[in-house]
């Protein structure tokens, strides 16, 4: 027997014994889920420009340095890249604030949304459901920004444990992150899907999101300051969308592999399905491709 005879027996087997392979093998090869990462990261980074802005601008010293000590510690900034970071959030004349305005920063918030509106298409892929009509989810895009900018800010005192140190703050980082990709789900698909079945999304969101934050603090310093060095800042661009698109990648897949596991045997019948919890869309509710959604 050939090996690609055997292999084909294999898959065969396993698919057979264990559905939920087939059905994340399928849904993984056929929703573009690195396509929709791609985008995710972009308006990642389309969105922090503006809101970084935003937050020197309008807010308190002390919230601008909680967030550089958030920042610092997310990356492990340090040189001349912790430098560029220091002269924007440490702007503390009024030229900015001025320049900025009130409508100005309403404008940033609202094209921040796009953002918002990413990952609700991220969720409601993952999840086979149609897209939420704006009504309903306008205000959850704006409240879920506004809660990602606070996590943010919260980085730097949960990883220290509160001053207790990495012991407690590993932990208690790990649970406040899944709390977040599990309200996240919950919110941006307007409550279409019960919360328990939302776990295992989040979870693995979570574990991804710390693993890779644990991996930048060793890599991102050296090259930012390196991208700096050589190419300016163009070169810290680069550097920094190419971690997002990375980061996005893993929550994508981390969300889209909960959704199936959550479906599927053994875990369907642990999350107990019988509350109302929306899992399947029904044949004739297609869900339309992203060119289709975006010109929606």
């Amino acid at each position: 027997m050939s090996w690609s005879a055997r292999f084909e027996r294999l898959r065969t087997r396993t698919e057979t014994r264990f559905p939920v392979v087939a059905e994340l093998t399928g849904r993984l090869l056929s929703a573009n889920l690195l396509d929709a990462a791609t985008r995710l990261a972009a308006q990642a980074f389309l969105a922090s420009i503006p809101l970084l802005f935003a937050v020197a601008a309008f807010t308190p010293s002390a919230v601008r340095d909680q967030l550089r000590e958030s920042l610092r510690g997310i990356f492990g900034l340090t040189g001349q890249a912790d430098l560029e970071l220091q002269q924007v959030l440490g702007n503390t004349s009024g030229d900015l604030r001025e320049t900025s305005g009130v409508i100005g920063l309403a404008l940033a918030l609202v094209s921040a949304t796009s953002f918002s509106r990413a990952m609700a298409r991220v969720c409601e892929r993952a999840w086979q459901l149609p897209k939420a009509s704006t009504r309903i989810a306008a205000w959850r895009w704006l409240v879920w920004l506004l809660a990602l900018v606070l996590f943010v800010l919260l980085q730097a005192p949960v990883r220290d444990g509160f001053g207790a140190g990495m012991w407690l703050g590993a932990p208690l980082l790990f649970l406040l992150s899944t709390g977040v990709w599990l309200w996240t789900q919950h919110l941006l698909l307007a409550g279409r899907v019960a919360w328990l079945p939302l776990l295992p999304g989040a979870l693995l969101a979570a574990a991804a999101t710390n693993t890779l934050a644990l991996s930048a603090r060793l890599y991102m310093p050296a090259a930012l300051n390196r991208a700096l060095g050589e190419y300016g800042s163009l070169g810290l661009v680069l550097t920094l969308l190419s971690w997002l698109i990375l980061v996005c990648a893993a929550i994508t897949f981390a969300v889209t592999i909960g959704a199936v596991a959550a479906q599927e045997p053994p875990l369907n019948r642990l999350l107990d399905r019988g509350r109302g919890t929306h899992l399947k869309v029904p044949d004739d509710s297609a869900i339309p491709d992203d060119s289709a959604r975006d010109g929606a």
